[in-house]
């Protein structure tokens, strides 16, 4: 019995964990998008990796912990995740941020797919029936597509390999990989390689407004240093598919936020949408119903 209560209690703690995870990057695509005024997109990825990095790196050093173990799978996974946050800030500038949304949403249903194909990892009918259902809801919530551009094509770019990271990091923490040691490469890899593209290109490596200054450490000490580390903690005991539901409440709290703190009207159609997602994280823990003879 006392078993079964902490395990409960450590999947409610895990689970409010990627919560937290959703809601903090759900806050970021207005914030991210009003801040391009002032810095060039790589070059915001390039300071937000490395201060959450640098910061990563105390703490790595502090507690003893091997900073190059299991280094392999750092580099993965931090190749996957540039390919991730560049393609996306990148198309913020040309998209909009409900646009945005909708699409980096359209990993919920790469993420079974892959498991498919690249993993051999058969998703169950519910896990299959919830991306489906989670994907009605984002496109209710965001409104779908309007106006297709090259910022959405960057930004289904980065969809993809959003559900390869998932399913990257659920591989490598279910072997054993240390989260804080992954995530601690994660950050400088990313940082650095956004570094090397800004010098390759010749890009405008200033901060040129306060805005973006004060966006530039947010994002690093919170939808970074703080949500990542939680993600890869998390990763170590949650299914794949659950977690890429959680995290299709981005979008779900990026409307939260909108009409609370950004004084935006409720729009029906938007909290049905959100509901749609919730429901689908539901149907994920249903039992598959068993054919019968």
């Amino acid at each position: 019995m006392a078993n079964t209560t902490q395990r409960r209690f450590s999947r409610t703690l895990t689970d409010l964990g990627l919560f937290y995870a959703a809601a903090i990057w759900g806050s970021t695509f207005y914030i991210v998008k009003d801040a391009l005024a002032g810095i060039d997109p790589v070059i915001l990825v390039a300071y937000r990796f490395l201060l959450a990095g640098t910061i990563m790196l105390a703490v790595v050093l502090a507690t003893g912990r091997p900073v190059l173990k299991n280094l392999g799978a750092g580099i993965g996974l931090s190749v996957v995740l540039w390919l991730l946050y560049v393609p996306q800030t990148i198309g913020l500038k040309y998209t909009t941020a409900s646009n945005s949304g909708f699409i980096t949403g359209l990993f919920v249903i790469f993420v079974p797919i892959f498991m498919l194909a690249l993993f051999r990892r058969k998703p169950t009918l519910m896990e299959w029936a919830a991306s489906g259902v989670a994907l009605v809801g984002l496109w209710i919530l965001t409104g779908g597509l309007t106006d297709v551009n090259t910022g959405d094509i960057l930004t289904l770019a980065a969809a993809v390999t959003y559900a390869l990271h998932v399913l990257m990091a659920d591989k490598y923490l279910k072997e054993g990989v240390d989260p804080l040691v992954i995530s601690c490469q994660q950050f400088l890899i990313v940082g650095v390689l956004s570094l090397v593209a800004g010098v390759l290109f010749d890009l405008d490596f200033g901060v040129h407004t306060a805005s973006a200054g004060w966006t530039m450490i947010f994002l690093a000490l919170f939808p970074t240093l703080s949500a990542f580390v939680i993600q890869m903690w998390a990763q170590k005991t949650v299914m794949p598919v659950r977690v890429s539901l959680i995290f299709a409440f981005e979008p779900v709290f990026a409307g939260v936020f909108a009409w609370t703190l950004g004084g935006e009207p409720l729009v029906a159609h938007r909290a049905l949408g959100g509901l749609f997602v919730f429901a689908a994280l539901i149907i994920s823990g249903l039992p598959t119903p068993k054919r019968t003879k």
